[in-house]
């Protein structure tokens, strides 16, 4: 399915649209969403819509240096932490092992976010959504996600 995003707002509504069916949802392990794609093609918009679907008031910001940052779920049964991780920086996917990455995608009360996901997709596990964000132009972007059910 592909959905044509004309603007930052569009894609972080986008972005909170999803996070709300997230939260519905039961899972064995965390809830993952790898975002890919270009520099500037939407995911950090993206992001930060997740992350108010989410109902978290803080800012969310890329992550870029320290890796990730975790957030507190409130008043949810399923779901207690968000992770936003940005894997820009990461060269060799095993560098996010020493940062407990196997217990936080294993645990089912996480969602977890992950920009530049294809920089560590031989650790996502198989149930993760990929999330493939084009740039079009400088106002267009084009989101293709997977077929899927929550």
């Amino acid at each position: 399915m592909e959905i044509i995003s004309e603007s930052l707002l569009q894609t972080k509504r986008i972005g909170r649209m999803l996070a709300k069916e997230a939260l519905k949802t039961k899972n064995k392990g965390a809830l993952i969403f790898g975002l890919k794609g270009d520099l500037g093609s939407g995911k950090t918009a993206f992001a930060q819509g997740f992350a108010q679907g989410l109902k978290i008031r803080e800012k969310i910001l890329s992550p870029t240096f320290i890796i990730f940052k975790v957030f507190e779920i409130k008043k949810n049964k399923n779901f207690k932490r968000f992770y936003h991780f940005d894997c820009y920086r990461i060269e060799n996917p095993k560098e996010i092992l020493t940062l407990g990455f196997e217990e936080i995608i294993s645990n089912p009360q996480n969602i977890i976010v992950i920009e530049w996901a294809d920089r560590i997709k031989k650790l996502l596990p198989p149930n993760s959504l990929i999330i493939d964000f084009k740039f079009v132009d400088e106002r267009t972007r084009k989101i293709i996600f997977p077929l899927f059910h929550l």
